[in-house]
């Protein structure tokens, strides 16, 4: 790990001196990115030169205490004694931040909250839980935007769908992703009888806005001339313009337009519309893929946690995880539960990289 340290504060400097240069402001793409990967390496660079200055203490303190006097050998092993204790903290500290970055780290969270088995019951849990993600959105200081409500009869929901921003969201909300089991007395229930119902949440990385880029490399342009009505400049001037896109295979044929140039600008709209299609076609399909592994098929029995109102108990299955303060974790209070799952992510990738 040591080894790679001096690379990545290699790497720091000069980020540091690209920022420094105003050229840079030019590119503001650029400037994003430099920008963004200066924020990822600053507490890397800091704890390492802390490290190397603990480290320099705890060897003159050595020196010293080989040359020390009786009355001069205590403070001096107390000075060493906590300068090993800070370095072992500090390489704990190094291990944990040069962990894999998860690529989604700052990124917005698109949220769909749906009641899945268990009829009115479960709509009026997914409400439950919208509320509960709400307040510990507003406990972080995050942005709550819904894109998307469907309540039910009784007032539950049949489907939310929200954005929600902030520099930790993705870090914080990513676990919550899988079907949410409550077993409690519905206010539907006459006999006082607790039901089993359950609810699915689904998180996604709010992905970068589609561009298209066109090479012109990437295009074979073909002209003719124009057939069927159009008047005297049929079949006089070659102003057909078909376009094809080698690296997706579609075709655009335009031939309405008198002028070549007209039918190639109209030509090129549609293709960069139709590009534009199948980009967020196949980042529709990749979510699609996220969403069953997430949701799976929202039954009872594919639960990732259950919420137990009589015992007042909240169960996170994928790490058995239990605390009894279900009311406080519903009223916003998440962060002794997401810090659990955080854990247990760092200690698997930690025990990959060893």
């Amino acid at each position: 790990m040591f080894d790679r340290l001096q690379a990545v504060e290699d790497e720091f400097v000069s980020l540091e001196s690209s920022l420094s240069d105003p050229e840079i402001g030019n590119d503001q793409a650029r400037l994003r990115e430099v920008t963004r990967r200066y924020k990822d390496l600053t507490p890397v660079v800091d704890c390492v030169r802390r490290y190397r200055a603990r480290t320099a203490d705890a060897e003159a303190a050595r020196e010293l205490l080989a040359m020390a006097t009786e009355d001069e050998r205590e403070p001096l092993k107390v000075e060493l004694s906590e300068a090993e204790a800070d370095l072992e903290s500090l390489a704990e500290e190094l291990r944990l931040l040069m962990l894999p970055k998860d690529p989604n780290d700052g990124r917005a969270v698109i949220m769909e909250i749906r009641g899945a088995e268990g009829g009115e019951e479960a709509n009026l849990f997914a409400g439950d839980l919208y509320d509960m993600y709400r307040a510990y959105a507003a406990s972080k200081g995050w942005t709550v935007e819904v894109l998307t409500e469907d309540r039910s009869d009784l007032g539950g929901l049949n489907l939310l769908v929200m954005e929600l921003r902030g520099d930790t969201v993705w870090s914080r909300l990513k676990f919550e992703g899988g079907t949410h089991r409550v077993q409690r007395v519905p206010v539907t229930e006459s006999q006082g009888r607790i039901h089993t119902s359950s609810a699915t949440v689904l998180v996604l990385a709010e992905a970068d806005e589609v561009e298209v880029e066109i090479d012109d490399k990437d295009l074979e342009v073909d002209v003719y001339r124009s057939s069927g009505a159009g008047g005297q400049h049929v079949n006089t001037t070659d102003s057909a313009v078909r376009i094809t896109h080698k690296p997706s295979g579609i075709v655009v044929t335009m031939q309405d337009e008198r002028s070549q140039l007209q039918n190639r600008a109209r030509a090129m709209t549609v293709l960069r519309a139709r590009l534009l299609q199948q980009a967020q076609d196949e980042q529709n399909a990749a979510m699609s893929v996220e969403r069953r592994s997430q949701v799976g098929g929202g039954g009872r029995g594919e639960k990732i946690r259950t919420y137990n109102f009589k015992e007042n108990r909240l169960t996170d299955h994928r790490i058995g995880f239990t605390i009894y303060r279900l009311q406080d974790v519903l009223a916003g209070d998440l962060d002794e539960t997401v810090d659990a799952l955080a854990a247990d992510e760092r200690a698997k990738q930690l025990a990959g990289h060893t």
